[in-house]
């Protein structure tokens, strides 16, 4: 008579290879193919259209977000051209990028760019999240697999400890694994006040470019950290990163 907990652990091992298999599923719709070939030959608009689609989807890379910024750019529109760069410094900070954002929007200095040794790993592991879940679905699919051989000998000890330490560090993985919420300033000019309320003292006049840490969300406005302090800023004049 079969193993009961052979049966659940098999059943458990589809389960795990259809929710990895759903994980990688989400590319596909838009054709970022198509949109490059599109961009190679000129056709702008249009490579414009097939990348917004997958920028809306969370569907970008790096190089994308760069063709996008020119496009942008070319097409005059320089607030969604510093969105995108400013998306790609996520991604790759770069001192070019911010020479360029600064071009864009007039700026001698910019707020809000800087990344630490450990912001930049953060942002290396949130880029590389995919290939970090699928890896230990991966990794939990063949231990749940070698208990089950295992459990085939009775007297063969089995620890259940790697399962679920890998079971752990995928739940982690697939729901924490974020990066910071940032936001970029978009409207000028921009104020930068002590308080949630229209009687907060001003902190700081900006004009668009600099970003923002956003710490949580009151209302119509954004609880922010802005040089190393807590301030608030109305959502309106923030676009989200």
């Amino acid at each position: 008579m079969p193993n009961p907990n052979s049966i659940f652990l098999v059943k458990l091992s589809i389960f795990f290879i259809l929710f990895a298999q759903s994980i990688h599923s989400q590319g596909g719709v838009n054709d970022v193919n198509r949109a490059d070939s599109l961009f190679a030959q000129q056709n702008y608009q249009e490579a414009m259209n097939l990348y917004a689609q997958n920028y809306e989807s969370g569907l970008y890379s790096p190089a994308m977000l760069l063709k996008m910024a020119f496009i942008a750019e070319g097409m005059g529109d320089k607030e969604q051209a510093t969105l995108y760069l400013s998306k790609y410094y996520d991604l790759a900070p770069t001192n070019q990028i911010i020479s360029k954002i600064k071009d864009l929007t007039g700026q001698n200095t910019l707020y809000g760019f800087e990344v630490s040794d450990s912001g930049r790993f953060l942002l290396f592991l949130v880029d590389y999240k995919e290939y970090i879940v699928g890896g230990l679905a991966v990794l939990l699919i063949l231990s749940l697999l070698s208990i089950w051989w295992m459990g085939r000998n009775p007297e063969e000890k089995i620890s259940y400890w790697p399962s679920l330490i890998l079971l752990l560090l995928l739940f982690i993985s697939n729901n924490f694994l974020k990066g910071p919420r940032t936001g970029l300033i978009t409207n000028s000019p921009t104020y930068i006040v002590s308080k949630p309320t229209a009687g907060g003292s001003i902190i700081d006049r900006i004009e668009p470019g600099h970003r923002v840490k956003i710490k949580s969300s009151k209302d119509i406005w954004y609880e922010v950290e802005w040089k190393n302090s807590v301030a608030f800023v109305k959502k309106e004049h923030i676009t989200r990163l």
